[in-house]
């Protein structure tokens, strides 16, 4: 049987060309990421997966390169080569150093010795030139780029302890190295080191003063500043403006207010109506006017009594005369008075009216001063944190190098004295070279194993299949061992996955020749989804065909129409791979009368039509005799009748085709059908065989339902 046996399989277009059909719905029950939302590079997924694929590609080249190294180790072998060290203590760790450092250390552990610095000094040349010429006295081929490169000077872990190890072929030589390098070290430790320390503190001292001028000089600028706008800071002077704005903007409202209003009372007490208003509260003059209008009435009331002329008449005339003559008066009198008195209020506003404005003209030169005496104290404030900083570091520095010389007045100890090597350190470094050359073989290993997948045009997982030629993945048909390896499988024991108390692995049968619960499940998925395609109706005919052969595209229909049968539909399979016929094989049927001998004979459909055993839903038409013409045949009217009369009989026939690439056989049955399925196989269908056959599929009048990956080896999970 072929899950991995005869055809591959290629995507599938929802257009049918040269039918008129409705739109097709195509589901996807399968959890396959959209690669449109994946990064571009290699992910995590990508490689683990290329890794498991390429295991013997990895392990196979990893064994060849490390074995040729190994040879050529082997026959090409090291000279022995003798080491030996020595270790000093370059930091006291009595509790009088800790006490001592502690001035200027917060945590009394901490090291004041930078090591790193340390080290690139003890293998500078300067320092190395006396060792080099000592021993070039008793070694010639001796110089400094020979004795660096042979010389490890290293900090122990976190200690205060320098090793310095060298490495040679000849064990006298490298003891004597070792004797005067650490005899330089110590030296250097109690002349040189001290002597540049002391150097430091020289320096230190020079700058100080000048340090502490350039501090002393900011600090008076900035006092300066504060007595000239009498503030602390920019930030208080901002706020004593806001402040002053806020008071003087209600006192104008204030002033304006007051000024109205008395500009006002100006105005009305010397219009027409100003002495009704003015003389209104006027006592005095109210009084006269009342006299006056009392007098009219005498006068009134005395007229119907007597003549005009009679000296009652006249005498109260003349009183009201005198009375007129004082009320004017008193009027004039009481009008200035009102008049100058709004006069002086007036006056008075507009006087404070003016010193207002004068104490807001000088509030609004505050606010315009304001950036520059946030920009000069700023200023300042930056430069006297820059001078302060360099001044308590060259301050810090200067205690430092004080401890560092009260220390090296110790001078360093030597812990370790070096000895002369009696055992060759090969063994060390055959075992590193053997793990070094381990690491690159398998380095090797998974470049050439990338090299070889970046070289593969098959797809490796549905995922890849769907992403590259961008049409609805109809099923994921996954790898099936009872297909690889057994092509004499009955399908009648393969039934017995369908019976439901029939007890079964969950991957695969163990000794009863079954097929896996997940084959069973993916071909039950592909069928419900060949269901759901067609919103028009069903489909009851289908070809399904690869783009090459070798893809299982004969095992994907016949296990198609079994299980189409099993679902209740009366279907009929029939080989129309009249060149490498297949399906009579699968179902163990005789392939004497079948679908050639049905075409150029007079047979009918009954007499070459076979029922499969056990499925009574399930007829088989076999490829018969081979033709020498198979093209012709498949051509012909009586295939395109019989094609009508099947799917008239049956409700799905399902139609096994040669591959599209390179042969017409397909192109000339799709077109009477309902669509084409194309089958791909993983890890075997090339892209470019695939993508060319859907191209030349694209030509015909055929509807492309959709493509199906078989012989997919990675694991689904169980449910």
């Amino acid at each position: 049987m072929e899950n991995n046996s005869y055809k591959s399989t290629q995507g599938v277009n929802t257009e049918r060309k040269g039918n008129s059909q409705a739109p097709l719905f195509q589901p996807q029950p399968f959890s396959v990421p959209d690669t449109q939302e994946e990064e571009s590079g290699l992910n995590v997924a990508k490689v683990v997966s290329l890794l498991q694929r390429r295991a013997l590609v990895i392990a196979g080249v990893s064994l060849i390169a490390t074995l040729a190294i190994a040879v050529h180790s082997t026959l090409n072998p090291k000279p022995t080569v003798y080491e030996s060290n020595f270790r000093l203590l370059v930091e006291p760790v009595n509790e009088d150093s800790k006490a001592v450092t502690v001035v200027n250390e917060p945590n009394p552990v901490q090291s004041t010795l930078d090591y790193e610095t340390q080290i690139q000094i003890l293998k500078s040349p300067e320092l190395m030139r006396s060792v080099v010429l000592e021993l070039q006295k008793k070694y010639p081929d001796i110089n400094y780029n020979v004795l660096l490169l042979s010389l490890t000077v290293q900090r122990v872990g976190e200690t205060k302890i320098i090793e310095v190890r060298y490495s040679s072929q000849d064990p006298d030589q490298v003891k004597a190295v070792l004797d005067r390098i650490a005899k330089e070290y110590i030296e250097y430790s109690q002349e040189r080191r001290q002597t540049k320390l002391r150097q430091g503190i020289r320096f230190i001292a020079r700058e100080l003063p000048s340090l502490q001028n350039r501090v002393d000089q900011i600090q008076k600028e900035l006092q300066i500043l504060k007595q000239k706008f009498n503030l602390n800071d920019p930030e208080s002077l901002a706020s004593q403006i806001n402040n002053q704005t806020l008071e003087l903007s209600s006192r104008r409202q204030e002033f304006d207010l007051q000024l109205a209003q008395a500009r006002k009372n100006l105005a009305i007490l010397k219009g027409k109506d100003g002495e009704t208003v003015g003389l209104s509260d006027a006592q005095t003059y109210q009084q006269l006017l009342a006299q006056v209008r009392q007098l009219d009435v005498q006068i009134a009331a005395a007229l119907n009594l007597l003549q005009e002329e009679n000296p009652t008449v006249q005498t109260l005339k003349e009183r009201r005369a005198y009375l007129l003559q004082l009320l004017h008066q008193e009027a004039q009198q009481q009008m200035q008075e009102k008049i100058g008195l709004a006069e002086v209020q007036l006056q008075r506003l507009e006087v404070a009216n003016k010193e207002l404005m004068k104490n807001e003209q000088l509030l609004e030169q505050k606010r315009r001063q304001l950036p520059v005496f946030t920009r000069q104290y700023t200023e300042l404030q930056r430069r006297l944190q820059v001078a302060t900083e360099s001044l308590n570091r060259f301050l810090s520095t200067r205690e430092n190098l004080k401890i560092r010389i009260s220390q090296t007045e110790l001078g360093w100890q030597l812990l370790e004295a070096p000895l002369r090597p009696q055992l060759a350190a090969n063994s060390s470094y055959s075992i590193r070279g053997f793990l070094t050359s381990l690491v690159g073989s398998i380095a090797l290993g998974v470049v050439t194993a990338f090299l070889l997948d970046k070289i593969d045009s098959t797809y490796h997982n549905v995922q890849a299949l769907k992403a590259d030629i961008k049409l609805p993945l109809i099923g994921n048909i996954p790898f099936e061992e009872q297909l690889d390896s057994s092509q004499s499988l009955n399908y009648q024991r393969w039934l017995l996955n369908l019976i439901p108390k029939v007890r079964r692995s969950p991957d695969k049968s163990e000794e009863t020749g079954e097929y896996s619960t997940k084959f069973l499940e993916a071909l039950r998925v592909l069928y419900t989804n060949l269901q759901l395609l067609n919103s028009d109706g069903a489909i009851r005919s289908l070809v399904i065909s690869s783009a090459t052969e070798g893809d299982g595209k004969s095992t994907v229909a016949f296990h198609l129409a079994i299980i189409a049968a099993t679902m209740g539909q009366r279907v009929l399979i029939v080989d129309a791979d009249l060149r490498q016929p297949t399906i009579h094989k699968l179902a163990n049927v005789s392939t004497e009368c079948g679908l050639s001998n049905l075409i150029s004979s007079n047979l009918s459909v009954d007499e070459v039509t076979t029922q499969a055993p056990d499925i009574t839903q399930l007829n088989i038409i076999a490829a018969g005799s081979i033709p020498p013409d198979p093209a012709k045949l498949l051509s012909s009217e009586k295939m395109k009748r019989l094609m009508q009369e099947f799917s008239q009989r049956f409700d799905l026939v399902i139609y096994d085709v040669p591959p599209f690439l390179g042969l017409a056989d397909a192109s000339l049955i799709a077109p009477s059908t309902d669509g084409v399925l194309m089958v791909v196989k993983i890890d075997k269908t090339d892209s470019s065989v695939l993508k060319a056959a859907i191209d030349d599929l694209k030509l015909l009048p055929v509807n492309i339902l959709g493509v199906v990956g078989n012989a997919q080896k990675s694991r689904y999970g169980d449910y």
